[in-house]
């Protein structure tokens, strides 16, 4: 027997609230009876007579009423897939695995398909696989970019769950299914994107271009071509910027202003600033070659602010010496140049102006803590000793901050004796640091300039007052907010500058033996026994500690390494690997070893001995860190090297701290680091 379709919820209580209206009208009717007869007979029939109407009014429009409904359902989904299928957004529904079900008007004709194309969605889309697609965490939304046609497409992904669709289904169970169908609609922002593109590409940048060494190549050329010699630079100059519709303004002897459009940034750095050879490549009878430093500022909607980047990036140029170009985007630094020798400035002005500074400051402050980077290597402790010196000397009380002395360092510390007439607490932890300093404390930072190589970078939020004296180029993280920043990367130790400052510093500072020995040390080591960024500079502070009593033997035998040390040394040169004919790559032993880093840079000196070596990486694997040592003669640019795993340092002498790697994996990244500058050009075999 067929079961006929049933009314239910509110449509059966609006059908049937008419029969429901039979149950009043019997009430009714035992009233009536009760006190009339005649009345209540008459309304018992018209009782029967309307339950009889109503019923047969029910019956009659029930299957009406369904088969309405049927029907208005039936169009209803017609309309519905008629909306869809004229839908102004291409829409296509998706299998599990991928595959097209369904499409719609639009998206065939955007795709160039037929309606019945059933084929993989990769065939369309080869990003969008079926491992993408059924992924648990795969992305809702997709950007497709097709460089040829120069147009993008974004894909916006919803997925259908079967037992959200089909509850109580007789024919199949979905309650345990996993699987689902996609619906994917796609936009297509071609034009969006050349809006956005077009907007950023108008955008203004603006750009400061100093000379670097304008008057120590104005000295070095006869006084009839110096006008020459200026001409040819502004011309250059101005010609590069010119090809790309560049505005610019010299503003003083040495230095420009220019702007122009985003768009020709990308251009400036496929040829690497070619305005940077150009006028190196300037020849009048000058003996020195002129360099140029960059800064550009981007990316802001405001003009002030993309020259505040702009001068941000001037200085952070300068302050990695030069020859360089700077591009500063908010908090992103990009580099480009900086591969030739810094140029030694020979004018003394600088330390003189900063020594004067420095006394100023140290005169106002309440007491001074020096501290270098961390693992204190000789040239930091130098340099610490000598700042100590300046502070004694106006009578303020001076500590040094030492975590971990290793064994490089602490001959020379104990040479700082109570029975010498130091204080017993001249050198201090991390912990004793922080409970002395305060507010008018000044923290001289000593070669290093970024916070995290610190001792204790704690103490530079701790005080108002910092000093930074470094001979390290610089790089994006430095340290904020210095009331005076040294920074000389033409210098060839932290203790050569200290050791210039020190000359002028309240009419020349007297220091006695011991210290001058363990300033000239610092020198001693950072230039490789004065073989390595030796300038006339660095033997001038050498003969002012000579005079002030060092002595060569007596450093020499404080700076003579034990047994371990030297085996350790030993076995990274023998088990030196040479990459690519020119490299030398080796892992320094830690084990047994109180300073493998120091080993390390040892080590990395020894390999450019061997002939044929034109750069030397060691690492040292120390502090659940990896340490690389690297080294050159004049050949090879290491800093530039370094500075793409992280790190940074001179020309000959540069390193890199790398975290969360194997020593296997640290030697890969050098080699894969040289594969690709010697693709691009950076440097060369």
């Amino acid at each position: 027997m067929k079961k006929k379709i049933k009314f239910k919820g509110r449509l059966k209580s609006y059908m049937c609230w008419p029969l429901y209206l039979t149950f009043v009208w019997i009430c009714a009717d035992g009233i009536a009876l009760r006190y009339d007869r005649r009345l209540g007979y008459g309304m018992v029939g018209f009782t029967v007579f309307y339950f009889a109407l109503v019923l047969f009014l029910y019956v009659r429009s029930k299957s009406v009423v369904a088969n309405e409904l049927i029907s208005f359902a039936t169009q209803y989904s017609s309309v519905q897939k008629r909306l869809l299928n004229e839908f102004e957004v291409p829409y296509a529904l998706l299998e599990y695995s991928g595959k097209i079900l369904w499409v719609n008007d639009k998206f065939a004709e955007l795709m160039g398909v037929d309606k019945k194309y059933h084929k993989s969605i990769t065939t369309l889309f080869p990003t969008v696989t079926r491992e993408l697609l059924t992924k648990s965490d795969a992305p809702t939304d997709f950007k497709i970019v097709n460089e040829e046609e120069d147009s993008i497409v974004r894909l916006s992904v919803k997925r259908i769950y079967f037992n959200s669709i089909a509850e109580e289904n007789e024919i199949i169970d979905t309650n345990e299914a996993d699987q689902f169908l996609t619906a994917l609609y796609v936009f297509d922002e071609s034009e969006l994107y050349h809006c956005k593109k077009e907007i950023t590409e108008q955008k203004q940048v603006s750009a400061l271009v100093y000379i670097d060494n304008y008057d120590e190549a104005l000295d070095s050329i006869e006084d009839v071509k110096r006008s020459l010699l200026v001409a040819l630079i502004d011309r250059r100059v101005n010609q590069y910027f010119a090809k790309y519709d560049g505005l610019v303004r010299k503003i003083e002897n040495d230095k420009y202003f220019v702007v122009f459009k985003y768009k020709y940034l990308d251009s400036m750095k496929e040829d690497k600033f070619k305005v940077l050879d150009e006028v190196k490549a300037i020849k009048v009878g000058n003996e020195m070659a002129v360099t140029l430093s960059i800064g550009i500022g981007i990316k802001s909607d405001k003009y002030n602010e993309n020259y505040v980047y702009a001068r941000n990036a001037i200085d952070l140029a300068l302050g990695r010496g030069g020859d360089q170009v700077v591009i500063k985007d908010h908090d992103d630094i990009l580099y480009f140049g900086g591969k030739s020798k810094q140029v030694e400035s020979k004018t003394r002005v600088k330390a003189r102006v900063k020594a004067q500074a420095l006394q100023e400051i140290i005169e106002t402050c309440e007491n001074v803590l020096i501290m270098g980077h961390s693992i204190t290597d000789v040239d930091s402790l130098g340099a610490g000793i000598g700042i100590y010196c300046a502070a004694k000397n106006l009578d303020k009380k001076a500590q040094i901050v030492i975590n971990d002395p290793t064994s490089s360092v602490r001959p020379l510390m104990e040479t700082f004796s109570e029975a010498k007439g130091y204080p017993a607490d001249m050198f201090i932890n991390s912990e004793e640091a922080l409970e002395m300093v305060s507010k008018d404390t000044l923290v001289m930072v000593v070669d290093t300039n970024r916070p995290s190589y610190t001792e204790c970078p704690e103490l530079l939020r701790k005080t108002g007052k910092i000093v930074v004296f470094d001979h390290h180029r610089q790089s994006s993280e430095i340290i904020e907010n210095p009331i005076l920043s040294y920074i000389e990367p033409y210098a060839s130790s932290a203790c050569e500058m200290v050791a210039e400052v020190l000359q002028y510093f309240n009419d020349g500072v007297k220091i006695n033996a011991t210290e001058a020995d363990c300033i000239y040390a610092g020198i001693l080591i950072d230039t490789n026994n004065f073989m390595t960024k030796t300038g006339v500079r660095t033997f001038e502070a050498a003969a002012f500690l000579k005079r002030s009593g060092a002595e060569v033997t007596r450093v020499r035998k404080m700076l003579r390494n034990d047994m371990a040390c030297y085996k350790a040394r030993a076995e990274a040169v023998r088990h030196a690997e040479v990459y690519r004919g020119s490299f030398a790559i080796s892992v320094c032993p830690s084990e047994n070893v109180e300073s493998p880093t120091i080993v390390g840079a040892q080590a990395a000196n020894e390999l450019l001995n061997i002939i044929g070596i034109k750069a030397s990486f060691v690492l040292t694997e120390y502090n659940d860190k990896i340490y690389i040592s690297s080294r050159s003669i004049d050949e090879i640019n290491v800093q530039i090297i370094m500075e793409k795993l992280g790190g940074g340092g001179h020309l000959n002498v540069a390193g890199a701290q790398l975290t969360g790697v194997t020593i296997v994996q640290a030697k890969r990244m050098i080699q894969d680091t040289l594969d690709e500058m010697l693709k691009e050009g950076d440097i060369e075999e």
